[in-house]
């Protein structure tokens, strides 16, 4: 077997279609492209969205907002949600996607103090609030700044 020995599949590829080559071709005259028109003159290629002069529709609709392309992502968790880890254990990003708290991970992570803690934890996170690391520092965990 060489390479120029190599050929498709019977019925992988197909002849093309030749247009414009009389009557009994099922292509003549027009050749597919209907009378007259822009699309049936030479070179008629319209941009997407073209919509033959008219105002189009992303121009029409009314700019709103801004997106900050270089927005972080912050993901929050809050307390009350960390139970759900044995006693001693360390939390982490990792550790919230494998345990199903998280579904992503996001650029940061942030603790929340929505809940209640009742279990000593030490916290990896990017920041937390107030309120947040105060519960854990009761329970008797540790809150630390990555």
């Amino acid at each position: 077997m060489k390479l120029n020995q190599l050929t498709a599949v019977p019925g992988a590829t197909k002849d093309a279609k030749r247009i414009g080559r009389g009557h009994g071709s099922g292509n003549g005259k027009t050749a597919g492209k209907g009378h007259k028109g822009q699309k049936a003159r030479a070179g008629h290629g319209m941009r997407p969205g073209f919509e033959g002069g008219q105002m189009p529709l992303q121009r029409r609709i009314p700019k709103r907002g801004f997106n900050n392309i270089f927005a972080k992502e912050v993901v929050s968790v809050n307390i009350g949600s960390l139970n759900c880890f044995e006693d001693g254990s360390e939390v982490t990003v990792n550790t919230l996607m494998e345990a199903g708290v998280l579904k992503k991970s996001g650029d940061a992570l942030k603790i929340l103090a929505n809940g209640e803690l009742t279990k000593k934890l030490t916290v990896r996170a990017n920041a937390f609030s107030e309120a947040a690391k105060a519960k854990i520092e009761a329970a008797g965990g540790k809150a630390e700044v990555v």
